[in-house]
């Protein structure tokens, strides 16, 4: 039986994430963390038939209150690597879902699983097409050496690049980095037009209403292109299936993997 911890379990994600949990025969959940909903009752906030799930304000006191096995980080960057790094020093395994973390970041909470000998998996999307998207992203830029990336989002996403973004281009850039056909130094008018540079990797981030969230790796040749896309709808179930997977994964390893794939079999 793994406990489990949900940093965010209130939230769009964390709910549905809370409640697929629950419902899981191998894994309790066990609390959550939520600076809105302090004090109260998981169980009761979500309408789940058992005893009551506390809820905290921090992870040092969710720490010293509850014990669990595994956090899963699902609230928002500015907090996530004090919670991650937190609970990995106080020898609990870690699955990220939160977006917005940086290469940089990841160096850190590496050392830090590294050092206290647990165990991370930083998965950028939950979603098994997002999967599938990053897999075949991968082999089209072992063949095509020209791409770059475009993230979709609803209007009031905070982070951009989604983390979703900036996984897919610290992956492809693993594999090759694309042709630089025209220098930043080269470039006539206005150099953010052509969005962020991440890991040699050019991705441009769309934040208007109508939008979830989307992906998409576009590959160029002369006279042909791909396009490869993944775009979710208004609900969070697609990432639920995914997330437990990761943390049944998330303790039959050492250190730090990125990607739900680094624990899956294709």
């Amino acid at each position: 039986m793994i406990k489990v911890f949900i940093a965010g379990g209130t939230g769009w994600a964390g709910s549905a994430l809370s409640k697929g949990v629950f419902k899981d025969n191998n894994m309790k959940l066990v609390g959550a963390l939520s600076r809105k909903h302090n004090g109260e009752d998981l169980a009761k906030i979500l309408d789940l038939d058992t005893k009551t799930i506390p809820i905290f304000d921090c992870i040092e006191s969710a720490i010293e209150q509850t014990d669990f096995d595994v956090l899963v980080e699902y609230t928002k960057p500015n907090i996530a690597k004090k919670n991650i790094i937190t609970a990995l020093q106080n020898k609990k395994s870690v699955v990220v879902g939160t977006s917005g973390l940086t290469d940089s970041d990841y160096l850190e909470i590496e050392k830090t699983a590294v050092n206290f000998n647990t165990s991370v998996l930083a998965v950028g999307n939950f979603a098994i097409t997002v999967v599938l998207l990053q897999k075949f992203s991968e082999m089209a830029a072992k063949y095509i050496p020209n791409f770059e990336i475009i993230d979709y989002a609803h209007e009031d996403k905070i982070d951009a690049p989604s983390g979703t973004a900036r996984e897919l281009a610290f992956r492809l850039s693993k594999v090759q980095q694309p042709t630089k056909h025209v220098t930043a130094d080269q470039l006539v008018g206005e150099a953010n037009s052509r969005g962020t540079n991440l890991n040699e990797v050019q991705v441009h981030s769309i934040r208007l209403p109508g939008h979830v969230i989307g992906i998409e790796t576009i590959f160029g040749l002369k006279d042909e292109k791909l396009s490869i896309r993944h775009d979710s709808g208004s609900s969070a179930d697609p990432y639920v299936k995914g997330a437990l997977l990761a943390i049944e994964k998330v303790n039959t390893f050492k250190g730090l993997k990125r990607g739900l794939d680094s624990v899956m079999q294709f």
